[in-house]
């Protein structure tokens, strides 16, 4: 761990989960971390030097902040909607930001997004033209089902399915009241594989640094997929290098991508990849994690380095990446908990001693409550588990080990974990 950068301080906007192991390696660098959120009581305040209750949407408090604090660099940690506040806030400070406004409203939009990876032969998912009013002879054209979503949200919020012409007025309301600029998109339900593509930019050079397939749930009927786990490397690597890469970054040397990391979700069906949702930061899923773990490239570090001193670091990134991790093997295990109150959480008490987890990101605890709202979204994620193995095999039977052991109940001793990823498909 490099210690050049022992006292510099660093302003986090976040507070949730997932940006606590980045506020910690922040830590470790002997950076003083500054975290911002809305709420006090979010994990990652616990972890920082100092925090603060400033909403990370507001921008004058942000700067008048980062002022008074005489911070060194300011970061974004894993929240897609608070990346546009990050490069305004950079902005107004004169301070590295790995973004442009033109890249964040390239990634805020689904619709701008859609456009821009059409022009360079990156294929969106099949839409539907449709409206508030919802037209007749609009709907007439629709084969349900579909996908309803906010051009402006991400993790699931303000998305349903629909699978007749009575769930879209619902849905569009939905759409709608998450949305904040007030649009919505009608796409084709995509029932296929679903895969991760994950990059690192460095001073223009772009890596696809890994390649994963999700297992996504199908239990919550009418509401947006959410991840139940992902295996690495993907099993539809080559088929991306032939059909998507070279034109993928075409795109992003356009739109003027030079540092930094990037998430593309992508459905794959008969050898064609149709993008989605793309996230500009680092990923609640965390890559990162494993890359560190196979790679040895953390790209925590290079981020806060960069928001530190406007470089990423001295390393090769052509030398320091491995889209297919060295031979091995890899998994991210999600669990789902449906709406309920969390009295007791069984099997994930030893994963610290077990040489197969190399992290658990925990997100809730017993004494929690799931919220009815937050199913169909990853706020319903009790925790990630990581998982690194020699070989495939090891792998899979890490992931039904830990599926058979894992228990969380509800005060009258019922089951709130979603069955799903490996349960009945391993």
């Amino acid at each position: 761990m490099h210690t050049d950068l022992t006292g510099k301080k660093l302003l986090i906007l976040g507070g949730n989960p997932e940006t606590t192991p980045l506020v910690d390696i922040a830590n470790k660098m002997g950076v003083k971390t500054i975290v911002t959120s809305s709420r006090e009581s979010d994990p990652a305040k616990k972890h920082a030097w100092k925090s603060f209750d400033i909403d990370g949407l507001d921008i004058p408090g942000l700067v008048a902040l980062a002022r008074q604090e005489r911070v060194d660099g300011v970061l974004v940690g894993v929240a897609d909607v608070l990346v546009p506040a990050y490069c305004k806030v950079c902005d107004a400070l004169g301070l590295p930001c790995y973004a442009t406004q033109e890249i964040v409203d390239v990634f805020s939009y689904k619709d701008r997004f859609k456009a821009t990876c059409e022009r360079y032969g990156v294929h969106g998912i099949p839409e539907y033209y449709l409206d508030e009013e919802l037209r007749p002879e609009d709907v007439a054209k629709i084969r349900f089902p579909v996908m309803v979503k906010p051009v402006d949200s991400f993790s699931g919020i303000g998305m349903s399915v629909c699978y007749q012409e009575s769930d879209l007025r619902p849905a569009v309301e939905k759409a709608l009241a998450a949305s904040w600029q007030k649009r919505f998109i009608v796409e084709r339900y995509m029932q296929c594989d679903d895969v991760g593509i994950y990059y690192t930019f460095k001073e223009g050079y772009c890596s696809a640094s890994c390649i994963y397939d999700r297992n996504t749930t199908d239990k919550q009927r009418g509401l947006s997929r959410v991840n139940q786990g992902s295996i690495y490397p993907s099993i539809h690597i080559d088929d991306y290098f032939e059909r998507m890469h070279s034109n993928a970054v075409r795109m992003f040397k356009s739109i003027g991508i030079r540092n930094g990391v990037l998430l593309i979700s992508a459905f794959y069906e008969d050898g064609e990849f149709y993008v989605y949702d793309p996230g500009f930061r680092l990923q609640g899923e965390a890559p990162h994690l494993l890359m560190n773990a196979i790679n040895g490239l953390d790209q925590r570090e290079m981020l806060i380095r960069f928001a530190l001193t406007g470089s990423e670091g001295d390393f090769d990134l052509a030398a320091c990446d491995d889209i297919r991790f060295h031979g091995k093997s890899a998994a991210t295990l999600w669990f789902l908990l449906k709406a309920g109150h969390i009295d007791r959480v069984e099997g994930l008490a030893n994963t610290d001693t077990d040489p197969r987890v190399i992290a658990n990101v925990q997100r809730l605890h017993p004494g929690d409550d799931v919220l009815p709202e937050w199913v169909g979204t990853e706020k319903q994620v009790l925790t990630r588990l990581y998982l690194v193995c020699d070989t495939r095999e090891q792998v899979m039977d890490a992931i039904r080990e830990y599926l058979a052991k894992v228990r969380v109940l509800d005060e009258n001793g019922q089951e709130l974990v979603l069955p799903g990823f490996g349960r009945q498909t391993l």
